[in-house]
């Protein structure tokens, strides 16, 4: 991740997307990365599905996929972090070269594959004390005969170490798995999820994943079985299949979910389009092409109560924490607010117009 630790930009640009990824994670270990330097304002806490949210900026799963470093990622600023997505057992992922990296698009592309160490092995990290909120996001096997099953079984193991729970059905990597957002088959695996989580002793809160290919058609019945089924909150949006916009056509040959600016307007409409669905009523999570101030404060404005980042932080270093921050609080003086509750879904109606 380009100069997000401190490690140097160049250096990390010269070196292949995934190696620098793990060159950032190790650093983190290493205790190599920077601080917080002053408490958030006390303006930008939440409570938000029972949680208490120091501030509304997360990291995206994706990052920490093994629970190595959630704790240093929260002392970094975050205020919470997603960690996964993890699976039933530990898995490779796609071979190959697989991670992709335009500079004049602002814009990563991924085929990865859900490579991860498996749930057991990221357990005995996430257990004890943190000063933070840590989600813990769940998928399903590649190779899986009963992904539902991957599912379920997710959930009871994880539940007594995971502050939330978010069901990802929306990663393009691996074959079938967006076919669980189907209403039918999205009833069938959150009755079952559901039913896990009401036998496990401690019931974190649940959100599902989406991905920000949906058709205008489909979202209506997909948004109602989730709240049907009484999830707490929908994480909007995962990466897209789309290339519309790209500069650099070589990256947009490849294969695999894209992620970064070119997603914003994407997945800001369809943010929008899910808050007016659900009348404000449910809580989201806004991702997808937030790499400045003024694009996380039009992620609240469309209906974002969270935020999560990952692709930007490859292009804009640390400092895009503080400055979405800085961004919000000016946001709330603007509009003459003491929190963030008054700038939440004001402009979805403006989004829900627009086509992308």
């Amino acid at each position: 991740m380009s100069g997000l630790f401190g490690l140097g930009q160049a250096l990390l640009q010269a070196i292949d997307p995934e190696s620098a990824h793990d060159i950032a994670v190790k650093s983190l270990e290493l205790g190599l990365y920077p601080r917080a330097e002053v408490p958030d304002d006390r303006r930008l806490a939440q409570t938000v599905v029972g949680l208490d949210f120091a501030n509304p900026v997360g990291m995206a799963a994706g990052f920490d996929k093994n629970a190595r470093v959630p704790r240093q990622l929260l002392a970094m600023g975050f205020g919470f972090v997603e960690v996964g997505t993890l699976t039933p057992l530990a898995q490779r992922g796609n071979a190959g070269t697989r991670i992709f990296r335009s500079a004049p698009d602002h814009a990563i592309i991924n085929r990865l594959g859900f490579n991860n160490e498996g749930q057991a092995a990221a357990l005995p990290r996430l257990s004890g004390r943190r000063n933070g909120v840590v989600g813990v996001n769940i998928g399903a096997g590649k190779d899986s005969e009963d992904r539902i099953g991957d599912y379920v079984s997710g959930i009871a193991r994880m539940s007594p170490v995971a502050d939330y729970l978010t069901i990802n059905i929306s990663s393009p990597n691996t074959p079938g798995l967006r076919d669980l957002q189907a209403p039918e088959a999205l009833a069938a695996l959150l009755a079952r999820v559901q039913e896990a989580r009401g036998a496990a002793g401690k019931r974190p809160p649940l959100l599902v994943k989406l991905a920000p290919d949906i058709a205008d058609s489909d979202l209506p019945d997909i948004v109602r079985v989730i709240q049907a089924h009484g999830v707490d909150g929908i994480v909007v949006s995962n990466t897209t299949l789309s290339r519309d916009g790209l500069k650099d056509r070589g990256f947009a040959a490849e294969t695999g979910g894209l992620s970064g600016r070119p997603l914003f307007a994407r997945a800001t409409r369809m943010l929008a389009r899910v808050y007016k669905l659900t009348e404000g009523k449910l809580t989201l999570i806004g991702i997808g092409g937030i790499d400045s101030g003024d694009a996380a404060v039009a992620k609240i404005k469309a209906g974002a109560s969270l935020l999560q980042l990952y692709t930007g932080l490859v292009f804009e270093g640390p400092r895009l924490i503080a400055d979405i921050k800085q961004a919000l609080l000016m946001a709330m003086q603007e509009a003459r607010a003491d929190s963030l509750s008054a700038l939440i879904g004001r402009d979805a109606a403006r989004w829900t117009d627009r086509d992308f």
